[in-house]
């Protein structure tokens, strides 16, 4: 804020108001102001053109700084939420600057003060939160030995530390985790940062110490200690929480007694999955930002916190498969209850997690404790809901706690306002107190209709009324005729058209009496809120513990009614390496097409580590390979799967290579794309993984992308020895590569019919004889005099290549065949042709009629 800045340099050319805010201003030099000033919050200078620019809001001008108008814009407070809301979402940070002091008291300007900082990844009001995404602030510390990275989700209070080998396998983490705001080191450097975070903020190297860290995190869980939370050991990842501690202690400016504890992730503990191959089998979004991707089809969760947890299972799968088979229990014991009771009581429960945090950080709202109230409420009907074995630890964990229930029951009236700032929120009968308070200002209709009464009989004036509004307070009104009869004591108040409204000492004093108690028990009334937030504090442990056991009875309600509505199947899980599929099926496109899906098995093992796939464009090469990453993927998160049987060993990563793209922002050409992908898969894929390699080498030349496409496939099968799914149009592989040890020929039928092409979408054993790329290209609308030319073309490269084989050395010969002139010729149809087109063609027969001479 350049201008603010050197406006500071002289503050008594500035009027006393705006000296307060440059001097606040110069602490939160990199953050958006919003500067309270009566019903609006005012932004000036840079941060005024910045916000008029962003929020497409009027930019004004109000006073003079060195001889030039101040710029100036603003939103109103009633409606700063939304304006909030979208410079968030633009990566913004804003500090929130309130009137604090009292404007009728005060001398000069009013006192101002900044009560909170709102950052991408420090959220916790609702309107500013999306309900079924995590909004996640993710430290990063460099270290000689590791990398640690530490995440915190203040919105829910789950805290957690991770230490990974190197930066490849911290890009991967950081691609998981879709990171809100990012917090680094100002000493590293970053090509690109907004890559890994649209908000990415390098913080002193001294708040990584990590050390210091470890110190913050024992004050902030009061233990000597971290053993207990099985984190001691991470120091370099200890060093990345201390820095989120830290800037939590700038933005927040209050304790944060919902983060209770934290917890130590292992990267062998879940399968892994790159960035590449996250997004190309869209998990979470897809790509073409329908709502196609696998949590779109697998979400029917009841509950904000359930629909995230699902989202954290999907981007995280288990690998420890007790911990999976006690999912596949929990999922089988639900589908013998009454699902759709259960579901209409959790659907009642509301956000929890985020209530707490709410409740924690002193921000809750009366609605926030009358949900929580209905959530504690719903604890006995969910618990009858549960039987069984298996639901066992849900019965334990959902314990009601009846004092709390009657507590909120007491305290809060049924439906609550949506703040507590003008009161009518605590109950009657909750305190004595207020209760005193609340029955003077209210029997005021009373005492008015007595005084009413006696004036009319003192004054002879039946027209006489007493009433009250907010501008003038209590009054005395009779008819401008009546005036001549008003009695000496009653003095004049106000004037209207055809009335005049008096007071008398009498109701003055009632007046202030009744208004001092509106006043009294009016923070009388916030008084007995800011206990009733400290007494939940008390619970809040049992209270976060029943929110986890929810969110997860959640996403396992919801994994059981999908099993069942979907015809999944439990899956075994093996501790042999292999995949063993019958019937399969795409889980998001059979729910989306209109036709029925057609189902294929899958046979991946030790003694056939390799599957050549050829076949037509469109014939479902690329459908085969996704489902079966799919099916692993719901497997391994405890969810049934689109299959009549489904036998999965070991898996430690899954690798694609799917798709053409480019990336020509960084210089790189869609072919160094693919063989950039390609070399991640050869360095990293184990025995234990799972790869899918999709047209692998068509960047290059036809024998440059031939013997790339074989190298990969070789070393694939011979050296990773990967679990793999290789489709290719390279005919040529089927013989080279599936005819080895270990692969295994399979292609996608199709069935021509004339110059008709009819895909089966069925796997069938052994090499295609075609890959229909002609047919494909018609279907796709491609003008039939080139769909034409193009059969002409490929009869006589066939010809060629079966007459004289060519060596792989030697180029292909790029030279029209001498038919080729006589044949198009032949295939055109001028009767369909336009000028242009015709002019095009007649063009197109003379580079033909050269090459033939």
């Amino acid at each position: 804020m350049s201008e603010a800045k050197n406006s500071t340099l002289d503050l008594s050319s500035h009027t006393p108001m705006m000296q307060q805010y440059l001097r606040i201003k110069a602490d939160y030099s990199d953050l958006l102001l919003f500067y309270r000033m009566g019903d609006f919050y005012e932004l000036f200078y840079d941060d005024a053109k910045r916000a008029a620019t962003l929020l497409d809001i009027s930019l004004t001008a109000r006073g003079q700084s060195n001889g030039q108008p101040i710029p100036m814009a603003g939103v109103p407070y009633h409606a700063a939420e939304n304006y909030l809301a979208r410079l968030l979402e633009l990566g913004e940070s804003v500090a929130i600057c309130e009137q604090v002091g009292d404007p009728a008291t005060s001398k000069g300007p009013v006192a101002r003060e900044v009560v909170r900082v709102l950052t991408p990844g420090t959220l916790t009001d609702e309107a500013l939160l999306s309900a079924d995404k995590e909004q996640l602030l993710v430290a990063l510390c460099p270290h000689k030995s590791a990398i640690g990275i530490a995440t915190l989700d203040l919105a829910s209070g789950r805290f957690s530390v991770l230490e990974v080998a190197d930066w490849q396998q911290a890009q991967v983490e950081l691609a998981r985790l879709d990171a809100a705001e990012l917090l680094v080191p100002e000493t590293l450097q970053l090509n690109q940062p907004e890559q890994y975070c649209a908000c990415t903020r390098a913080r002193p190297e001294w708040e990584f110490d990590c050390e210091s860290g470890e110190r913050m995190l024992l004050r902030q869980f009061q233990v000597d200690h971290l053993d207990g939370f099985g984190v001691g050991h991470l120091q370099v990842a200890l060093g990345a929480a201390g820095a989120i501690l830290n800037y939590l202690k700038v933005t927040q400016r209050t304790a944060l007694p919902h983060i209770l504890s934290i917890q130590a992730e292992r990267r062998d503990e879940a399968l892994l999955i790159d960035p590449v191959s996250r997004r190309n089998l869209e998990l979470t979004q897809s790509l073409s930002g329908r709502k196609n991707s696998l949590y779109d089809i697998l979400n029917q969760t009841s509950t904000a916190m359930g629909a995230r947890l699902l989202k954290r299972w999907l981007t995280r799968p288990l690998t420890d498969h007790s911990a999976t088979n006690k999912r596949y229990d929990t999922v089988a014991a639900l589908q013998l209850t009454a699902m759709e009771d259960i579901r209409l009581n959790l659907r009642q429960i509301g956000d929890l997690e985020r209530i707490l945090a709410r409740v924690a950080l002193k921000s809750a709202r009366p609605r926030d404790l009358s949900r929580l109230r209905t959530a504690l409420a719903t604890l006995p009907n969910l618990q009858q809901q549960l039987t069984g074995a298996a639901l066992q630890d849900y019965l334990t964990a959902l314990e009601p706690i009846p004092e709390l229930t009657a507590l909120l029951e007491r305290a809060i009236i049924a439906d609550p306002p949506l703040l507590i700032r003008d009161g009518g929120v605590i109950a009657s009968g909750y305190d004595s107190e207020l209760d005193e308070y609340r029955a003077l200002a209210q029997g005021a209709s009373d005492f008015l209709q007595q005084i009413e009464v006696r004036e009319r009989q003192r004054t002879g004036i039946s027209t006489l009324k007493v009433g009250y509004n907010k501008v003038h307070g209590y009054y005395i009104e009779t008819s401008r005729s009546a005036s001549g009869q008003v009695p000496d004591d009653y003095q004049r108040r106000q004037t209207l058209k055809n009335a005049e409204r008096y007071i008398i000492p009498e109701l003055k004093t009632y007046e202030d009496k009744v208004l001092q108690s509106q006043s009294r028990a009016l923070a009388r009334e916030k008084y007995l809120y800011d206990q009733l937030l400290e007494q939940l504090l008390e619970h809040l442990a049992a209270l976060k513990q029943r929110a986890q056991s929810l969110a997860e009875l959640d996403v396992l309600l919801n994994f059981a009614r999908v099993a069942e509505q979907y015809r999944y199947t439990r899956p075994q899980l093996s501790s042999e390496l292999g995949i063993k599929l019958l019937e399969s099926r795409h889980p998001v496109i059979e729910q989306i097409q209109t036709n029925a899906f057609i189902a294929n098995d899958v046979s991946l093992s030790p003694s056939q580590r390799l599957l050549l796939i050829t076949g037509p464009n469109m014939g479902g090469k690329s459908t085969y390979m996704r489902q079966t990453a799919l099916i692993i993927i719901m497997a391994y998160c405890g969810c049934f799967v689109p299959a009549d049987h489904a036998t999965i060993g070991p898996i430690d990563q899954i690798f694609t290579r799917i798709g053409a793209s480019d990336d020509l922002a960084s210089g790189r050409s869609t072919f160094m794309v693919e063989m950039t992908e390609a070399a991640n898969i050869l360095h990293n894929a184990t025995a234990s993984s799972l790869v899918l390699m999709d047209e692998i080498g068509r960047g290059t030349s036809t024998y440059d992308g031939l013997a790339l496409a074989s190298a990969c496939a070789d070393a694939l099968l011979n050296h990773n020895q990967a679990l793999t799914l290789f489709a290719t149009h390279y005919f040529e592989l089927t013989e080279r590569i599936g005819t080895q040890p270990g692969a295994h020929n399979v292609h996608v039928s199709a069935v021509e019919q004339g110059d008709q092409i009819a895909f089966q979408h069925k796997l069938e054993s052994g090499a295609a004889s075609r890959s229909f790329g002609i047919h494909v290209a018609q279907l796709a609308g491609l003008p039939n005099a080139v769909v034409n030319l193009a059969r002409t073309y490929l009869a006589d490269y066939e010809q060629q290549h079966s007459a004289a084989p060519v060596k792989a050395s030697t180029p292909m010969p790029q030279v029209a065949p001498k038919s080729a002139l006589a044949e198009a010729i032949k295939q055109l149809n001028i009767n369909e042709m336009t000028p242009l087109q015709a002019l095009q063609e007649l063009q197109r027969l003379q580079q033909l009629s050269q090459q033939d001479d």
